[in-house]
């Protein structure tokens, strides 16, 4: 019996003059092309992980406005399936003194047709996918994720 391994994650497709803000990371030894994305953190809401990520590997502070959607893949059979929660930004303030995330080469403002240039350096087939989302109009309130408050830990 295969084991489940279900993986949280949340991406942020923000846009400024035209352009989506993406970074160029490296996973598995590759050079790859991704929103800024990442994994929800323990106590973390899927909005807090969203400005945290992006904040974390662009440098941009920014306000989370729409959910875009969630998106679920699996890279192999033998992998665990990602969940991911897209939610829409708008860019706030460059932190120049923000460092990056190591595994992050840099962060970078695209078209939507450079973008789709490059979608062999995609990280997964979900980044085009959020990206033709975000650009046929689709936004959901943020509103429609509820989230229960977290216990409060024990110190």
């Amino acid at each position: 019996m295969n084991s489940f391994d279900p993986r949280i994650t949340v991406a942020t497709i923000v846009e400024n003059d035209g352009k989506l803000l993406l970074v160029r990371e490296h996973s598995n030894g590759k050079l790859v092309l991704n929103q800024p994305a990442g994994h929800v953190e323990a106590g973390e809401s899927l909005t807090q992980a969203a400005f945290r990520e992006t904040l974390e590997e662009t440098a941009w502070q920014v306000e989370v406005t729409d959910f875009l959607g969630t998106y679920i893949f699996q890279p192999t059979r033998e992998s665990g399936v990602y969940y991911r929660f897209c939610f829409v930004a708008k860019p706030i303030r460059f932190d120049d003194k923000q460092k990056l995330d190591r595994d992050i080469a840099e962060a970078l403002w695209l078209s939507r047709d450079d973008i789709a240039a490059q979608q062999k350096d995609h990280r997964s087939p979900l980044v085009a996918q959020c990206v033709d989302d975000y650009f046929s109009g689709r936004r959901l309130p943020l509103e429609s994720i509820y989230q229960h408050p977290w216990p409060l830990q024990k110190r």
